[in-house]
């Protein structure tokens, strides 16, 4: 077994828990959010959240981020969204609208990514680009979303 150097940086995961232990937030809010990527940059923003939430503490929106492994997950992160979204614009906070649009565009290209991979199974294949539809309608118009996301399941076959 290979010994680390005494120069030797610690890993993204060992310097999250350790800014984690020393912090102690409740929740990670935008403030802990961009604390905790400045002091483990470079890092990913997806690397980041998934490091986060295995950590189980809450996870505000738009942080959080888009969840997207069943409809129900994906419909109930939408939601949250649109209501982070609406709130940003009422408030005039057009860099927190501006994120919580980045992470619904990324998550609709992490589905149709998924949805392109030919090692993905046909039923996953139709589910990734059914999410991917439900992403582009919220894309398209936030608002309409709710509406047209309960006239989907209604008239869809049951891929969700």
């Amino acid at each position: 077994m290979a010994r680390k150097s005494s120069t030797e940086r610690p890993s993204t995961k060992r310097r999250l828990a350790e800014y984690l232990a020393s912090r102690q937030p409740a929740r990670i809010t935008g403030a802990v959010w961009i604390e905790a990527r400045d002091r483990l940059a470079p890092v990913s923003d997806s690397y980041l959240r998934d490091l986060l939430q295995a950590t189980q503490i809450p996870f505000d929106q738009p942080w959080a981020g888009i969840r997207q492994h069943t409809f129900e997950e994906l419909e109930s992160s939408l939601r949250e969204m649109l209501e982070v979204y609406l709130a940003a614009q009422t408030a005039g906070d057009r860099e927190r609208a501006r994120v919580a649009r980045r992470q619904v565009i990324a998550a609709k290209d992490r589905a149709k990514f998924a949805a392109r991979n030919p090692r993905t199974s046909p039923e996953k294949r139709a589910a990734k680009e059914e999410m991917a539809q439900w992403m582009l309608v919220w894309l398209e118009n936030p608002a309409v979303f709710p509406a047209w996301v309960e006239a989907r399941k209604r008239l869809q076959a049951p891929v969700f």
